[in-house]
This record gives structure tokens, C-alpha cells and sequence, in this order.
């Protein structure tokens, strides 16, 4: 990466942040409030619901592998920081110079536009602060709330690896969407006002 990840990200409605462990209580009340709604999508619901200690220790293995530059998972924030919306993560997993977003929001704050807000960011970020090439989002090809994300934001439908990932014990296919950086100055995202900052709260975009 040419400078520092983005600890904390603002748009108009939302705080997309690094976790921190005291974040806890309030990421655990809105997956709880939000099992129902996660559980067909999510594979990581099947171990829920956790304790308020497992969500403690869990949130410090992720900012422990944000710190060392393992991989960039954020919280969703109302402006206040008062409650949890959701989660959303630029994710290395897909190699050298790639990310891939994913998401999720909270049942009762679906279809306000939180998804799509986020993800337009953490593609600015991608793109402006992190450099990379290529960004993909991946979802199950049943999921059309979830697909409607990437097709608003102009990625490309790559198509759907068949039997892709294990859930629940069977294989489920997975639909594959991307966007290049030589695309992305065209797309909404690139015009979304957002300010980025670093661990120290230098900025790093606006």
C-alpha cells in the first residue's frame, strides 16, 4: 500500500471504523436483533448467538489484524457512534493488489441505503488510498438485495462459480462481480464526499 489504511471513514450518514473491544456491546445488541434476518446469508451466524466476552475477544482479533495489515474489517456507525448499523470489511483474501467488500446491516435499518453508502466508500478507499487494481464483491446468486449493490455501483457481473463455498455443510454457489481501477473514476462511487483518516486521525482523503 502507497500510505496508511483508512482507520475511519465519514460520509453524510454514516462512520465506517476500525472496531475497537468497547464496541462490543453494541455490535452484539444489533446481531441479536438481527439473527433472523443474517442467518439464510451469513455463514459466520451458525456460531452465534455469542457471549458478550467471545464478542469482546473477537473484536480484538480484528483490530489486531488491522493493525499488522492482515485485513481491514470496519464497523457500520450511525454519525453519533451511539449504535451499530452493520459491518463491512475491504478484505485481502483475494491476493496481491485485490479487495473484496462485504457487508451487512442490521434488520432494522435495511433499505435506508447503508450498504450502498459504505460500499461506495470503502471503494474510494480501495481505489484512492489503498491503490489496488481490482475490487470484488461476492454474493450468493439468490441474494438479489445483495447483488443490487455492486449492479447500482457499475461492476461487472463475472458470473457464478458453481459449488464455490461450503454452508451448512453443502456446497453453494457464489456469484462474482468487479470493478477495475481504469473503470472506477466512471462510477457513483468515485463521487461520494467522504473523509478518511488514518490511526493518528491524519487525513488521507477528502
Amino acid at each position: 500500500m502507497s500510505s496508511p489504511p483508512a482507520y475511519r471513514i465519514e460520509t453524510k450518514r454514516l462512520v465506517i471504523r476500525c472496531w475497537d473491544p468497547s464496541d462490543a456491546p453494541l455490535v452484539h445488541a444489533a446481531i441479536l436483533a438481527s439473527l433472523d434476518h443474517l442467518e439464510p446469508w451469513m455463514p459466520w451466524v451458525e456460531e452465534e448467538p455469542k457471549s458478550l466476552a467471545q464478542r469482546i475477544d473477537l473484536l480484538r482479533q480484528f483490530r489486531g489484524k488491522f493493525d499488522l495489515g492482515e485485513d481491514f474489517i470496519y464497523g457500520i456507525f450511525n454519525t453519533g457512534e451511539s449504535e451499530v448499523w452493520g459491518g463491512t470489511g475491504l478484505h485481502t483474501r483475494q491476493g496481491e493488489g485485490l479487495r473484496e467488500i462485504g457487508y451487512w446491516i442490521r434488520a432494522d435499518q435495511v433499505n435506508n441505503g447503508y450498504a450502498t453508502e459504505s460500499t461506495a466508500a470503502l471503494i474510494r478507499v480501495a481505489f484512492e488510498v489503498d491503490r489496488v487494481r481490482r475490487v470484488e464483491i461476492r454474493c450468493d446468486p439468490v441474494n438479489e438485495r445483495s447483488a443490487t449493490i455492486p449492479r447500482k455501483l457499475g461492476f461487472t457481473n463475472e458470473g457464478i462459480l458453481r459449488q464455490r463455498d461450503q454452508f451448512r455443510g453443502s456446497g453453494r454457489d457464489t456469484q462474482v462481480w468487479s470493478l477495475l481501477a481504469l473503470e472506477y473514476p466512471a462510477t457513483p462511487a468515485s463521487q461520494l464526499p467522504i473523509r478518511a483518516f488514518d490511526a493518528t486521525g491524519g487525513v488521507l482523503l477528502e
